[in-house]
């Protein structure tokens, strides 16, 4: 039988770190919200309420279960607060260094037996697992934007993974109603590894002036039914990590058909990485989003 978790120990309250707190303690996890300023921590805590409200005016949960999810997440500006976890997610920026960064801080203060994991959607689990003080206890435990949403996660074993830490993995992500597929540990997985070189295609679509943005996502959004256009999806995700993923994949698989679009580089270098800028391939600033190009 997998071991169970009581409490899950967060690395990072962005949004997906948020998103990743708000899905535990619905599932009735106690959660640490871990980040390194309380500013950051209480913005994180602002979007689980805010995500956690959008159910409440759906009708996915009660009242009560939302005063009850709030009321098991603690957050902290203390890495030692997650000495009491089971199982801790790393859910920082997609940067190796980063992570590195991370581990080496978070690792003196778990429990021995406790399992460290990964968000990240792209890098080696292996390379990253080799920078932990527990290698055949971490995985990649790759959860979807936005997570209270997505039904999907990714499950990615390195090369010392353990069959206990992954069987627990699987648990845990079946107890938060998420669908699991298993990913063997190559660069961007399974997700990431079609869905970027699409999205940087959509990119050299406009670059190369075949379309326009508004055209370009109309066209992929009727014409192939997909529920957000490529360009529209990219300021969601965040061009940035847009940008990582598909260096990760080209310089992972020294294939000339991952290299990022120019137009893409461009972008992140002014800045204009989406919508958490402000900017991207839409202009949010407005009450609508206005294409830039």
């Amino acid at each position: 039988m997998a071991r169970q978790f009581e409490t899950i120990g967060i690395v990072g309250a962005g949004q997906m770190g948020a998103g990743i707190a708000h899905v535990c303690a619905l599932a009735g996890y106690a959660v640490v919200l871990y980040d390194i300023s309380s500013d950051r921590t209480e913005a994180g805590l602002k979007r689980v309420n805010g995500t956690l409200d959008r159910q409440l005016g759906s009708d996915k949960i009660t009242s009560a279960q939302k005063a009850e999810a709030l009321s098991r997440i603690t957050a902290s500006t203390d890495v030692a607060s997650l000495g009491t976890a089971d199982l801790v997610i790393e859910a920082v920026t997609e940067d190796e260094t980063v992570k590195r960064k991370v581990y080496a801080q978070v690792c003196p203060v778990l429990k021995p037996e406790a399992i460290l994991a990964t968000n990240t959607s792209s890098i080696s689990i292996t390379r990253l697992a080799s920078a932990t003080d527990r290698p055949e206890r971490f995985l990649g435990i790759h959860f979807m934007n936005p997570v209270p949403v997505m039904k999907l996660v990714e499950l990615v074993r390195g090369i010392a993974t353990d069959d206990p830490t992954f069987d627990a993995a699987k648990a845990f992500s079946a107890r938060l109603d998420k669908v699991t597929t298993v990913s063997e540990d190559f660069p961007a997985f399974i997700v990431n590894r079609i869905l970027m070189p699409m999205i940087n295609e959509a990119i050299y679509t406009l670059y190369e002036g075949v379309g326009s943005v508004e055209s370009i996502d109309t066209a992929m959004k009727l014409g192939a039914n997909h529920p957000m256009g490529p360009l529209q999806l990219a300021d969601f995700i965040g061009l940035d990590t847009c940008l990582s993923i598909m260096q990760v994949l080209h310089d992972g698989l020294s294939d000339s058909k991952y290299r990022p679009c120019p137009l893409l580089v461009k972008y992140v270098e002014a800045g204009w990485i989406g919508r958490k800028a402000g900017r991207g391939f839409y202009d949010y600033r407005g009450e609508t989003p206005v294409p830039t190009r």
